[in-house]
């Protein structure tokens, strides 16, 4: 089984430990890179090539946040889950629309960290549950870019609003597949035609459009 490839990048030498500990636990992660800033975060990402980093929000010098916005504008295949104390909406939501790819709490990592990791890979979005309600929170209230009628119609198949509801509500496409009793490459096939319906390019404006056109 070919591993995944991790990097971590905390200014806490515990906590950068302590998570390097815990990936050691099981023998599907490889911890490549541990760093304690992100300055320099594009070449040590293009150095250790992994497959996903675990980012911290607050660091010295330069931001997580910041990283992150650096790491997807140059190597966007890297997916990228950040970890921190904080939980407050309007870092999380800069984190989703970063490029960010989930976001857990350091307070729950010993219990959330590895199988959110196997859930990114997987498709899915790791956020935990009070992430999760905060996120959605801060989407309604964001712009009103998406704001529109409710009655727009665009078109989507019942199917397809059906797996929409689920991506909606932080659901992976190995669950979807799984509630539906359809397999991983019909639920891909689904979501593509609803980005291309709804006419969005990312998962942030995908959720944000259901919600605020009401769409499910």
């Amino acid at each position: 089984m070919e591993k995944i490839k991790i990097a971590i990048f905390d200014d806490n030498k515990n906590v950068r430990d302590s998570i390097e500990l815990l990936l050691n636990t099981d023998p599907q992660f490889e911890v490549v890179g541990i760093y304690r800033d992100a300055e320099d975060c594009v070449k040590k990402v293009l150095q250790s090539c992994p497959d996903i980093v675990l980012m911290d929000i607050e660091m010295p010098g330069k931001s997580g946040i910041e990283a992150v916005k650096e790491i997807k504008e140059n190597v966007p295949h890297i997916q990228i889950i950040i970890q921190t104390v904080f939980e407050d909406e309007e870092r999380i939501f800069e984190s989703i629309c970063a490029g960010a790819s989930g976001y857990i709490l350091k307070s729950t990592i010993n219990q959330t960290l590895l199988n959110s990791i196997k859930e990114l890979r997987q498709g899915g979005a790791p956020l935990t549950p009070l992430v999760a309600r905060k996120m959605m929170y801060s989407i309604y209230q964001s712009s009103d870019k998406y704001t529109q009628q409710a009655s727009v119609e665009y078109n989507l198949t019942p199917k397809e609003k059906e797996v929409l509801s689920y991506i909606v509500n932080g659901q992976s496409y190995k669950m979807i597949g799984f509630e539906l009793n359809i397999s991983y490459e019909t639920v891909r096939s689904h979501i593509k035609k609803i980005y291309e319906k709804l006419q969005v390019a990312s998962l942030t404006e995908l959720v944000a459009k259901a919600i605020n056109e009401k769409i499910v």
